[in-house]
């Protein structure tokens, strides 16, 4: 009767990881090959995945052709900062695990024809935090957009400021509004666009200073968690409290984008402002 129903252990195959994806809002199970194609958003409920720059600038950049700039620029353990591990250490551990260099990566290529440079976070090395080659890099990005006349947009996708830095990453809130001044001084358009999550000291400064502010949909948003302002006010918080609809509807965004129409939407808005 157990024949061709046990198994044993040294027959069974495992399924490789990687192949499929369950979404965390609604549940539906989908191969990772269906969600690449709608664009790692889920076909059930639209849900938006948390993706990274790679995925980004394929998205955005025509026939996923652009040159990553300042890469050379790398962080420093300028503190000898020491948590549950070394700074430095931890810093290495992540380079040798990882292709991405820092929190963000900065592209330049071109969206439906027009010149346009996009610095996006990775919220897989330390949680998109701000250091200070977060900040050179935007910077330094800033300075070409000037030099050669190019719309900026910066994709928020972190927790905050890197406390392994300290000062030197809370710098850079101010050192970043500054350039970006720069840039409003030479009437260059600069996007702000807000995806899950983008908190501290990103939506304190430069991820609200844009042209225009925009978001994906249901993106959480803010300055302090959820659960910290509720135990701060003692209150309930009002349902959806955060999330980018919320904002929209509160004044503190222009307008929501999905994924799938965030390229055609955008050489709209470029278009515009070149008019």
């Amino acid at each position: 009767m157990k024949k061709g129903i046990t198994t044993s252990t040294a027959e069974k195959k495992e399924t490789p990881e990687g192949l499929w994806s369950k979404c965390p809002e609604c549940g539906y199970i989908c191969t990772m090959t269906e969600l690449r194609e709608n664009l790692f958003v889920c076909p059930k409920c639209n849900h938006h995945h948390r993706i990274g720059s790679a995925e980004y600038f394929e998205i955005l950049f025509d026939d996923n052709k652009y040159e990553v700039l300042f890469e050379n620029i790398r962080s420093k353990d300028q503190l000898h900062f020491t948590d549950l591990k070394n700074y430095g250490k931890r810093l290495e551990e992540i380079w040798a695990k990882t292709d991405i260099t820092d929190s963000i990566r900065i592209g330049k290529g071109n969206l439906k024809g027009i010149p346009f440079m996009v610095g996006c976070m990775d919220f897989e090395f330390i949680g998109g935090s701000l250091g200070s080659v977060m900040g050179e890099r935007i910077a330094r990005a800033i300075d070409v957009c000037i030099k050669e006349r190019i719309p900026l947009m910066i994709i928020c996708k972190s927790g905050g400021a890197r406390m392994m830095e300290s000062a030197y990453s809370l710098m850079q809130l101010a050192k970043v509004s500054g350039k970006l001044s720069q840039l409003t001084d030479a009437k260059i358009p600069y996007i702000s666009l807000q995806t899950d999550p983008s908190f501290g000291g990103i939506s304190a400064s430069f991820g609200m200073l844009g042209d225009l502010n925009i978001a994906e949909p249901g993106a959480l948003i803010g300055f302090a968690g959820p659960r910290v302002i509720k135990e701060t006010i003692k209150k309930d918080l009002p349902e959806g409290f955060q999330r980018s609809e919320f904002l929209l509807e509160h004044g503190f965004l222009d307008f929501i984008v999905p994924r799938k129409e965030m390229k055609e939407k955008l050489a709209t808005v470029l278009s515009l402002f070149k008019n």
